[in-house]
């Protein structure tokens, strides 16, 4: 068992609190960080004169300048308390958002003032190193070796998976511009047309090496898609999962890779990866001389929260180098689940035996006896993630810090040799230009998708990584209590009571366990047939439990929703509509199912005694929407002169 070296963190002391329990330490530290700025500014070249005296700060019209923007802050004050989304109080059960970390907001105050833009070293030779440690802290979260990978922020997963893609795309076609080389095609004169299009993506960068060496390498990268535009059919197919984010859509239509170039690969019950039919596709994609541009997976669906079998592809990968001499580039898209694998890694980085997992929860003290995670096929999937070439992860998801902060790994760095570009007046070529971890300070400006982009995120996601270590007892303690939370929420609601209301009763239904902590469940009214009805009682549920009700004052509870739909899952939606007790006909009738989804990311409800007076107040609120919807019917009914029909939309 290991020996935690944070065992007095305090969660509560992270956080400001849902009614600013620690406004005073903040409030303390938000003056530092701006004095501290203000003392450097003061202090730049003391001998230089003030631009303007006290005299003149008091004249009338600098006075009314500074009164105009006081009061444009007021007006502000007020529109962002009336209509923002309290993400940070335990009655918002909703979106993958939750309070943020009093560290990574100071950091961000702190950094901000001095407006780095992280595009180069130049504008920004603090923060760029910090992005880059904290991409490191990242890679080695995931089991990849520092000393070969590189990870940098991103605006969000969506910008994350579009490089994925953008990488795999460009390594796709270097073995074929290889081939047509006249000083360089001997090199691969012994693989097939279909080889050559589906290579290990290890043993293209090898090659890189060797162009590089021979000083041939940009003259084959020109002749590359980079250099040639976009072939659709030498590029191939891409697999993405039914349950892929919608980001991968406009992916295919940004690279020009052309969505009829999806290839959607089935989901089972649980809305993971079907590993079945993965291998039924991939095999026959293979036999029919097709390519593969790459296969994405997903570690945490935004939806249910699904985790993928990512042990799995890994062996089918090996399975097709091994059978047919051809491989294919993976991603997966861990935007949301992502930091939970910091809940698997003891003080040294290292993966916790499954087995000693439990134990290791008890001793810290994140975990009650009755709850377990992960789920052993999960379990696996995190720690196969360093077989794969690239991840997506968003530090303002699960990493609790504040917008924009997503973020991607990549295995092996040379892979940013097919996609950087360089500006003169931007990045200069100075093997002196250094940072602790030995990369090239301007690569980050010129290997990523963004130009600009503020560095003040970058000691965001530093300080908070500091901090709170990517291990069981720094990142994993303040996960765990979203996980617990769920797990008890969970429980309740599989035991809730039918609400009754005149003659009418709902029931809860909960989908079934989840690989992390997003919650979905419905409102059935017991006797109701009709899955349409079913869906608009739903949908009027959760506007009666969103923003959509106006003032955030107003809202007593919050959450989101979605809709699982025949054309994104299939059938596969159908079994829940089936616990549900709807009949095939009417699934084939309806064809989607509209459920409320919790992702279950709140700290504040770790504690037992702090969880069941939460639970209170929910059931109550249960019952008063539950009551506003029926009002709501009769009095529509009334109007109408008709006969109560339940929620018809």
């Amino acid at each position: 068992m290991t020996k935690p070296l944070h065992p007095n963190l305090n969660i509560d002391a992270l956080f400001l609190g849902p009614k600013s329990e620690n406004a005073v330490f903040f409030r303390e530290m938000m003056e530092y960080a701006v004095s501290e700025h203000m003392h450097w500014r003061s202090s730049f070249h003391p001998g230089d004169s003030a631009l303007n005296t006290s005299v003149e700060r008091h004249e009338h019209n600098y006075r009314e300048t500074l009164y105009q923007t006081e009061g444009i802050l007021n007006q502000l004050s007020a529109k962002l308390k009336n209509t923002s989304i309290p993400f940070f109080s335990p009655r918002y059960l909703g979106h993958i958002n939750s309070d943020t970390l009093m560290v990574s907001n100071l950091a961000y105050v702190m950094a901000m003032m001095y407006n780095p833009n992280n595009c180069s070293y130049e504008a920004s030779p603090t923060t760029t190193e910090l992005e880059l440690e904290s991409g490191l802290d990242l890679c080695r979260m995931f089991g990849y070796d520092p000393k070969k990978s590189w990870g940098h922020i991103t605006s969000g997963g969506t910008v994350a998976n579009y490089e994925g893609l953008w990488v795999a795309r460009n390594l796709k076609t270097l073995p074929l511009a290889i081939s047509q080389h006249p000083k360089t095609k001997a090199l691969l004169s012994h693989k097939s047309p279909q080889q050559l299009r589906n290579m290990a993506t290890a043993e293209i960068l090898d090659l890189i090496t060797e162009l590089q060496q021979i000083g041939v390498f940009e003259e084959i990268r020109d002749m590359t898609c980079r250099g040639t535009g976009i072939k659709p059919e030498i590029l191939g197919k891409l697999l993405v999962p039914q349950s892929k984010h919608y980001s991968w859509m406009k992916a295919a239509d940004i690279f020009g890779i052309g969505q009829e170039n999806i290839i959607p690969l089935p989901v089972n019950e649980n809305y993971q990866t079907d590993v079945a039919k993965m291998r039924e596709i991939t095999f026959q994609l293979i036999e029919q001389g097709e390519a593969i541009l790459a296969m994405i997976a997903v570690v945490g669906t935004t939806e249910v929260g699904a985790i993928d079998r990512i042990d799995e592809i890994i062996a089918l990968r090996q399975e097709c180098e091994e059978r047919y001499g051809q491989s294919f580039y993976i991603h997966v898209d861990a935007a949301y689940a992502g930091y939970a694998c910091s809940m698997l890694l003891n003080e040294q980085g290292e993966f916790l035996e499954y087995d000693d997992l439990d134990s290791n929860y008890r001793s810290i003290g994140i975990m009650p006896e009755n709850i377990s995670w992960p789920k052993p096929e999960v379990y696996e999937s995190f720690k196969a993630l360093k077989e794969v070439d690239s991840i997506t992860v968003d530090p303002h998801k699960v990493g609790f810090i504040q917008y924009a902060a997503g973020s991607i790994c990549m295995k092996d760095k040379r892979i940013l040799d097919l996609i950087s570009a360089r500006a003169a007046y931007v990045f200069e070529e100075n093997d002196n230009q250094k940072n602790s971890a030995g990369s090239n300070r301007g690569i980050l400006g010129s290997s990523i998708m963004e130009g600009s982009k503020a560095g003040a995120t970058a000691a965001a996601l530093w300080a908070a990584h500091r901090l709170l270590p990517l291990n069981i007892s720094g990142y994993g303690k303040v996960i765990a209590a979203g996980i617990v939370t769920a797990h008890r929420l969970l429980e309740k609601l599989a035991t809730f009571p039918p609400i009754e209301v005149g003659k009418h009763q709902f029931e809860v239904h909960i989908m079934p366990s989840p690989d992390f902590h997003m919650i979905n469940f419905t409102f059935k009214e017991i006797g109701n047939e009709s899955l349409k009805n079913h869906n608009a009682l739903n949908k009027r549920l959760y506007e009666l439990c969103s923003y959509s009700t106006g003032r955030a004052y107003a809202n007593d509870f919050l959450t989101s929703s979605t809709i699982l739909d025949y054309k994104e899952y299939g059938d596969t939606p159908w079994h829940y509509a089936k616990k549900c007790g709807f009949n095939r006909d009417e699934w084939e009738k309806v064809h989607r199912i509209y459920v409320l989804r919790a992702a279950v990311m709140t700290y504040c409800l770790r504690n037992e005694e702090h969880f069941e007076e939460f639970w209170n107040q929910l059931q109550t609120i249960f019952v008063k929407k539950i009551n506003q919807l029926v009002d709501e019917e009769e009095k529509k009914t009334r109007l109408m002169s008709e006969p109560y029909t339940a929620f018809i939309s």
